[in-house]
C-alpha cells in the first residue's frame, strides 16, 4: 500500500541578483517600469509539489505514486527520478507543452521575483486518479486547480482518504469550492498563514474545519506545529537545525512525514515529529531535493530532538 499524491511536477530556476531590488526600482516610475538585473548565479532544480513530496516519501522507505501531467522537455527530471528508484506510471507526458516551471530571483535582502508558467500542469484533469494501484492514502496538493477538484473528487468517490493540501493554489478557489474540498478530505494541511486566509474564505474557524476531519495540521515555522484531532491540540515542537539554508520545499518534506505516519499508523505525537524533523533536514539544504537522509542518523536526531525513541524504520 502507498500514497497516491496528486500535485504539481515543475522545474525551478533559481538566480541570485547582488544587489537590492530596491535600488533599481523607482517608485515613481512603476507604471513604465522596464529593469533588467544581472543575475551571475543560476541554479536549476527538480521541484513541484508532487515531485518533492515523492522524493521525500521515498527516502523514508515508502513508494509514492506521483500524478500529474509534464511537458516534453521533462526528460532530465525523469532521468532524476528514475535514478533515485520513483515510480512514474502515472505520470503524463502532454507534447504539447512544456512542464511547469518557476523563474525566481532572488536580491540581497530575500526578496523575490517570480515568473511561473503552468505549462502541462494545467491540464492535470486529464489525468484520474488510480483506484486500483493500491493507495491507501492520497493528498490533493497545488496544481492545476481544475486537476485539484476532480481528483478530490475522484479520491471521494473511490474510498481513499487524502490530505487537502491547498497550499499556494488557494486563491484560486472561492469559499464553496474550499468547503467542497474539507468535506471530502479526511486531513486537512496548511501552514499559519494558509490556515487564516481558509478561515476567511470559508467563513469557518479552525476548530469548525478540525470537526469535520480526522486532523487538521497547521504550520507555524520555527514554533513548531498544532494538530487539531479529537477534540484536542496535539502541539509539536519545531526540530532543531544547524543553519537556514533554504526554506522553499519544508512544506514538502513536511507532509511526506504526515503521509509516512499515515501509511504505518502511527499516532499524532510521532507522526507530527517525523513531518517537523524532515522539514528541519530539508531547510539546511538548498534546493528542494538535494537533501538525504538515513535511518541511524534521522533516528538519532529524532531522539535528541524530542526526547524519546523512534521505534519504526525508516529508509531501505
Amino acid at each position: 500500500m502507498s500514497a497516491i499524491i496528486s500535485g504539481s511536477v515543475a522545474f525551478d530556476t533559481i538566480m541570485v541578483f547582488h544587489d537590492r531590488f530596491r535600488n533599481h526600482i523607482l517608485p515613481e516610475q512603476v507604471h513604465i517600469l522596464n529593469v533588467s538585473f544581472l543575475v551571475p548565479q543560476l541554479r536549476r532544480e527538480y521541484g513541484g509539489c508532487a515531485g518533492n513530496i515523492a522524493y521525500n516519501l521515498k527516502m523514508l522507505g515508502e513508494e509514492p505514486l506521483t500524478l500529474a501531467t509534464v511537458g516534453a522537455d521533462i526528460g532530465s527530471y525523469a532521468d532524476w527520478m528514475t535514478s533515485h528508484g520513483i515510480e512514474q506510471r502515472y505520470i503524463s507526458t502532454l507534447n504539447e507543452h512544456y512542464t511547469a516551471q518557476a523563474y525566481i530571483t532572488t536580491d540581497m535582502d530575500d526578496n523575490q521575483i517570480t515568473a511561473f508558467h503552468p505549462g502541462a500542469m494545467g491540464d492535470a484533469h486529464k489525468v484520474d486518479v488510480p483506484t486500483d494501484a493500491g493507495g491507501k492514502v492520497g493528498v490533493v496538493a497545488p496544481n492545476g486547480p481544475e486537476g485539484m477538484v476532480k481528483h478530490a473528487r475522484q479520491f471521494v468517490d473511490a474510498g481513499i482518504p487524502f490530505i487537502f493540501d491547498p497550499g499556494q493554489a488557494m486563491p484560486a478557489f472561492d469559499g464553496d469550492q474550499l468547503r467542497e474540498f474539507v468535506e471530502g478530505a479526511t486531513w486537512v494541511a496548511v501552514n499559519d498563514y494558509e490556515s487564516r486566509l481558509l478561515t476567511e474564505k470559508t467563513h469557518m474557524e479552525l476548530e469548525d474545519i478540525a470537526n469535520k476531519v480526522e486532523a487538521l495540521i497547521v504550520t507555524r515555522g520555527a514554533e513548531g506545529s498544532h494538530i487539531y484531532t479529537n477534540g484536542q491540540i496535539i502541539h509539536v515542537p519545531a526540530a532543531p537545525i544547524s543553519q537556514v539554508a533554504d526554506p522553499t520545499g519544508c512544506g514538502d518534506a513536511f507532509r511526506a512525514g504526515l503521509l509516512f505516519g499515515l501509511l504505518r499508523d502511527l499516532d499524532w505525537e510521532t507522526t507530527g515529529r517525523i513531518a517537523s524533523l524532515m522539514g528541519a533536514i530539508k531547510v539546511e539544504q538548498s534546493g528542494t531535493q538535494n537533501h538525504t537522509i538515513d535511518a541511524d542518523s534521522f533516528k538519532s536526531r529524532y531522539e535528541s530532538a524530542f526526547g524519546t525513541r523512534l521505534d519504526v524504520a525508516i529508509g531501505r
